[in-house]
């Protein structure tokens, strides 16, 4: 059941929210050993509050919009009283004081927090591997990697162990685990959910967002979290819309314009195939597409530029000295760069982003919408280099990040993007399709997910291990 389905269905008295955490605690207690997604299952904090619900509702109180609704909070997301590692084995027993706003606003509207899902060690890779918990596979294959750095969130709700999650995404961290897992991802515009409080660093290009299985409960997740909070200086302002109320009014008439590789991405085969398809079919919403070639500046060395320096600063801040001993392997080699990098190179970041926005608002004076691959590769085996992922798309030599071509641009920009499902390779991988909106334009995102789910259904689909 969607989350909509089973808030509808507590408030109709219909469905106890003690039988369906029970129901779920059950089920992740058969699946999640084999996958990984849930780290912490807060078995009994999440009854205490699914009875406070049922408490409320024979009282005749009013109820929110979440009311009873299991939701998993991605391990980076502090929450009170409930565990919280980041990942890493330097915060393995930390039990916060107090919830993230994301966190605090899902409870205020109802949630029922089921536990903590996955992610690597401060969320800086798009694998989910760390030293604490280990590796989250993929449910459709187990062999195959689920994409990260909110890879627990996308993997849980992929294997129904809720049905939505929360996810950040400073680089596409919310997309790429959502397409590989065949699930929806929306990253909204940057400053849209307040962030706070949160780790020091990508405070620019960082974004929360919800991971669900279907597009109105992703809007309906919006609707709860989006506002202002003066605890994050970079909130914007509330932009007055209901965004679940709004998501049937459809996109008659738009312009889409649709990208195979940005310019400069090397993408596989099959990927193309099925999103060129995916883009076509909004014809058939009658939306004019068009196939363009772009030109803007890959932005993969400012990701690192970034990543890095602040990760850094950081660290040495936050972990004192001997911290590169103590951290996942891979880090050492990443955050070695720091000896190369310059203040010039920090300050070239944000001329390059300059850039990138203005060959993109030429992009968003003529089209309504970009529409690209979410990743150029489907999910591939968890051994094939580790975290590092193909050596190799489409018979071309790759960078380690070459894989994810198609995210992090818009974490640069700000603008709202979400990762739609949108069929599946010849091995029966998910492939998603990437939405990306007019900067602040959320609801379109919203909407022209809406108008694809609705023409083409993907979400009765499940993984062969469920």
């Amino acid at each position: 059941m969607s989350a909509l389905e089973i808030s509808n269905a507590i408030k109709r008295e219909e469905l106890s929210p003690i039988e369906v955490i029970d129901a779920l605690i059950e089920h992740i207690k058969e699946y999640n050993p084999k996958i990984n997604a849930i780290v912490t299952l807060a078995e009994d904090k999440a009854r205490k509050s699914a009875k406070k619900v049922k408490k409320a509702l024979k009282e005749g109180k009013e109820l929110g919009p979440l009311s009873g609704v299991p939701l998993t909070v991605k391990d980076l997301e502090s929450t009170k009283g409930i565990r919280t590692t980041f990942g890493s084995k330097l915060f393995e027993n930390n039990v916060p004081e107090e919830d993230t706003i994301v966190v605090e606003r899902s409870k205020k509207a109802g949630a029922v927090i089921l536990g903590k899902t996955n992610t690597p060690e401060f969320g800086m890779i798009a694998v989910t591997d760390n030293l604490l918990f280990g590796h989250t596979r993929n449910p459709w294959d187990l062999s195959r990697t689920c994409g990260g750095s909110s890879g627990g969130s996308a993997a849980g709700v992929a294997a129904g162990m809720g049905p939505v999650a929360t996810g950040s995404d400073a680089g596409g961290s919310i997309r790429i685990p959502s397409s590989l897992c065949g699930v929806y991802g929306m990253k909204p515009s940057f400053g849209r959910i307040p962030s706070y409080p949160s780790l020091p660093g990508w405070e620019t290009m960082s974004c929360e967002g919800p991971i669900t299985r279907t597009v109105s409960d992703a809007a309906l997740i919006m609707d709860v979290m989006a506002g202002p909070d003066s605890r994050d200086r970079f909130s914007l302002p509330s932009e007055d819309t209901n965004y679940l109320e709004s998501l049937n009014d459809g996109i008659d008439g738009s312009k889409i314009a649709y990208s195979p590789d940005l310019g400069y991405a090397a993408v596989d085969p099959e990927v193309e195939k099925v999103t060129q398809r995916a883009s076509s079919s909004f014809e058939e919403l009658n939306c004019e597409v068009s196939e363009v070639e772009l030109d803007i500046p890959d932005m993969e060395r400012e990701l690192l530029t970034v990543m890095v320096s602040e990760a850094v600063t950081a660290f040495e801040d936050i972990l004192g000295e001997g911290w590169e001993e103590k951290i996942y392997p891979l880090y050492n080699d990443l955050l070695s760069t720091k000896e190369s990098l310059t203040f010039k190179d920090y300050v070239r970041v944000q001329f390059k982003r300059k850039e990138l926005w203005e060959k993109m608002r030429e992009i968003f004076e003529n089209y309504d919408f970009l529409l690209t691959p979410a990743t150029a590769v489907p999910a591939f085996e968890i051994e094939e280099r580790g975290p590092l992922g193909p050596e190799k798309v489409n018979g071309k030599n790759i960078s380690s990040m070459g894989w994810i071509p198609f995210t992090y641009p818009f974490n640069f920009t700000g603008q709202p993007a979400a990762s739609i499902p949108c069929g599946f390779s010849s091995e029966g991988l998910p492939i998603g399709l990437q939405i990306v909106g007019d900067r602040y334009d959320d609801l379109g995102v919203l909407q022209a997910s809406r108008a694809y789910e609705k023409a083409f259904p993907w979400n009765k689909k499940r993984p062969p291990l469920t």
